[in-house]
């Protein structure tokens, strides 16, 4: 997660307005070798893709001249789209928040990576800057980042070391549909990539219909420090998480989505303006078993409507669930059930 993001996550999160740092340290294995990374390929049937594959996105455009073999991901979550198609990169960005062990990697990560035979990932430590020594040591063919907040900088350096896919409009704001498209058709799967998200498709809306309840819900996902709730920050529905709710059936309310006026993927609400979330049925947020109270002993965000009835998702701060909130096909999948119980939770408490 960039630096920008780490006010948003606040408890554990000074860590980015978001779930993606970028950092900086040796990998911890040793690069796969090419015969190893062409193993390591799932048995689909590949594309018809005609090369050479140009890319055009908010850094630049990108030529891929042949398919790659050696599939590099950084940043986050966009090693979970080369996995869910069936491809093991020979490196990628560790996750640096809702980790609950010392491997780098979310539950989904690991169930993929044990399906593919994977058992020695090559992983970036990169929370402190981009290790652009230990990603040019995997002698990677493409570099994916379609969810990233990289800078110019940064994709020229990559660029160096193999065609870089970066996001296309900006930092932070892919969706998972977005991650799925760019992200495949750097690896010159883009077929497969659009099957993928049919099948994911298919599987929210199959969940979704288990939770009718939720449907036309006015909801937000919000991120605020209960230490200090002189402000929150409100993401936008084009955020990942705000998004994803959409997804899901629900609806950000008028009085949320009139003050939204770039593509920024969050405002920035000072407690006088609290009544932004009056129209909410419900909201997300992240915090702890203390959170809840705490808003609602405040005199000021107390009073908002669905905080008063307790219509209010918590997540774990720094928990699988909290990091699957930003949503890719294999995050989906392991936490969509935990998840709509939640909400569907919150929504029984609205008259």
């Amino acid at each position: 997660m960039n630096a920008k993001r780490k006010i948003s996550l606040f408890t554990t999160l000074l860590v980015a307005l978001m779930i993606a740092l970028v950092g900086c340290t040796s990998s911890q294995s040793e690069p796969a070798s090419k015969e190893d990374s062409q193993a390591k390929t799932s048995d689909s049937k590949e594309s018809n893709t005609e090369y050479p594959i140009v890319i055009k996105h908010a850094l630049g455009e990108t030529t891929i001249e042949e398919k790659p073999e050696r599939v590099v991901s950084i940043s986050w979550a966009n090693h979970d789209v080369v996995l869910a198609l069936g491809v093991v990169p020979v490196g990628f960005s560790a996750a640096n928040y809702g980790v609950q062990d010392d491997s780098g990697m979310l539950p989904w990560t690991a169930e993929k990576l044990k399906e593919l035979g994977e058992e020695k990932p090559n992983i970036f430590q990169d929370t402190d800057g981009l290790d652009f020594e230990a990603i040019a040591d995997a002698n990677p063919d493409v570099i994916l980042a379609a969810y990233s907040g990289i800078t110019q900088e940064e994709y020229d350096t990559l660029s160096e070391i193999a065609p870089v896919v970066a996001y296309q409009t900006s930092p932070w704001v892919a969706s998972w549909r977005e991650q799925v498209t760019y992200n495949s058709i750097g690896m010159g799967m883009e077929e497969e990539g659009k099957q993928l998200i049919a099948d994911t498709e298919k599987l929210i809306q199959e969940k979704a219909n288990e939770h009718a309840d939720l449907k036309g819900k006015k909801a937000a996902f919000v991120s605020l420090n209960a230490a200090d709730l002189s402000k929150f920050y409100i993401y936008s529905p084009t955020d990942p998480r705000g998004a994803f709710l959409s997804e899901l059936g629900m609806e950000y309310p008028e009085s949320i989505t009139s003050q939204i006026t770039d593509d920024s993927f969050f405002i920035e609400v000072s407690a006088e303006n609290a009544d932004m979330l009056n129209d909410v049925d419900i909201f997300v947020s992240y915090g702890n078993e203390d959170t809840l109270a705490a808003l609602q002993a405040d005199p000021i965000l107390g009073k908002i409507p669905a905080v008063e009835r307790g219509s209010v998702v918590i997540i774990g701060d720094n928990t699988p669930l909290a990091a699957a909130g930003n949503p890719n096909p294999l995050a989906i999948k392991y936490s969509i059930d935990e998840y709509l119980t939640l909400l569907s939770e919150a929504v029984s408490k609205v008259k």
